[in-house]
């Protein structure tokens, strides 16, 4: 019954707040472009709240130890690296003029295969890590409700809409899983034009509706920290901190970076009790070298130092009123990530409004914002992390958390 009145409560709060993917209170001039192709979220969460509650009931999780869950686990992770592997070697095929019928035919069976034993394997994989997670969290003195619950699927892309003229986030909008490339630039293109805005079609890893939505990866670390990432935007709604996750951008950006630091931690610590195999080893001290003969080579390219650059000079130009020198000068800095192998398709205002909530490390596209850094020293200073989290759950404004941090 718990778990009953769990999944109604936040149904009903995360649909009108979930992160990564809703439409912002606001005109609603931008739904002319968008209401045919946008995600259908209530189908998916009741196709999930089924899914999940004849899990529940059956448990299967506990009839096996917890090595032969990890292990299962593993299998289930080398499974969908198999399937995307298959994937990416259909695309080629389809792109290679020299390929064959046969060749696509018999691919496309192989993965019909594979899809086939995701299917039975996936549903047990997904309520081991929901157990695993829980498990950590309570480790950390967290109460784990609402429970924690998850699906992994293909994920909404979401529509990011930011001013010309400053980085914010407008809108956010979930567009169809099934888009293509082509349909993404046609409504950027579209809303562009008629609103003399800033746009992005970009893909996310997660959304907060409940249960949570999380994309299918091989990664277990990164799904792991994910899986917790999620559940924490569900703990925070039901907290001021949460429920006002759209009020204004600094909250947004305390809403994702305390569930980043959180999640992250929380990944590891997942990683390091049951998959111990998986944790990186320490770094090994590099051996002392001779004076170079020759000059030593240039210093490696620095992504997340260089975008970090590349925001305070757009921050600066835009401040100034300078918006058209901020956007060559943004395209100008596309070409030379490309160059050195980042393949970033638009770089503009809405790409740093998305990425930039993300202040989880002091340098990257959240720039000189000063509000991940005032998070970051929170979390720092916290003698827990449960500690940090519930610190941040009641805070109601940027200005409560410098005054908290003041004191």
């Amino acid at each position: 019954m718990r778990r009953l009145i769990a999944i109604a409560l936040l149904v009903a709060l995360s649909l009108p707040l979930r992160d990564s993917a809703i439409r912002l209170p606001g005109p609603e001039a931008i739904r002319h472009y968008t209401w045919d192709v946008e995600f259908d979220y209530l189908t998916w969460v009741a196709h999930a709240v089924a899914l999940k509650i004849g899990q529940g009931r059956l448990q299967p999780e506990r009839f096996l130890d917890e090595e032969s869950q990890s292990a299962h686990v593993r299998a289930t992770m080398a499974l969908v690296q198999r399937i995307l592997d298959a994937e990416n070697e259909l695309r080629r095929l389809h792109a290679d003029p020299a390929a064959s019928a046969a060749e696509r035919s018999a691919l496309l069976a192989q993965l019909e295969q594979l899809y086939q034993q995701r299917q039975q394997a996936a549903p047990l994989a997904e309520s081991i890590l929901q157990a695993q997670v829980s498990a950590v969290f309570r480790e950390q003195g967290f109460v784990v409700f609402p429970p924690l619950l998850y699906h992994s699927t293909p994920l909404p892309w979401a529509l990011i809409v930011s001013p010309r003229d400053s980085i914010a986030q407008q809108h956010n909008l979930s567009l169809r899983t099934e888009l293509t490339l082509e349909e993404h630039i046609r409504i950027e293109d579209q809303v562009e034009a008629g609103m003399d805005v800033s746009t992005l079609v970009v893909p996310v890893g997660g959304i907060g509706v409940y249960p949570t939505m999380v994309a299918q990866s091989s990664n277990l670390k990164w799904l792991a920290e994910t899986i917790a990432h999620e559940w924490l935007h569900n703990y925070l709604t039901l907290r001021p901190l949460g429920f006002l996750y759209y009020h204004s951008p600094e909250l947004t950006t305390m809403n994702e970076t305390t569930a980043n630091l959180a999640g992250r931690q929380i990944g590891e610590a997942v990683i390091a009790r049951y998959y111990p195999e998986r944790v990186p080893a320490p770094p090994q001290p590099a051996p002392p070298q001779a004076a170079p003969e020759e000059a030593p080579a240039p210093p490696a390219f620095d992504f997340r130092a260089e975008m970090h650059e590349t925001r305070l000079q757009v921050d600066a130009l835009l401040v100034e009123g300078r918006v058209k020198e901020a956007e060559d000068y943004m395209e100008a800095r596309r070409l030379i990530f490309w160059e050195h192998g980042y393949i970033i398709r638009k770089l503009n205002q809405a790409y740093f409004a998305f990425y930039g909530s993300y202040a989880d490390s002091p340098t990257g596209p959240a720039g000189a914002d000063p509000v991940g850094a005032a998070v970051r020293e929170l979390y720092a200073r916290s003698p827990d992390l449960r500690s940090f989290v519930d610190q941040m759950a009641w805070l109601t404004s940027f200005e409560g958390l410098q005054r908290l941090l003041a004191d």
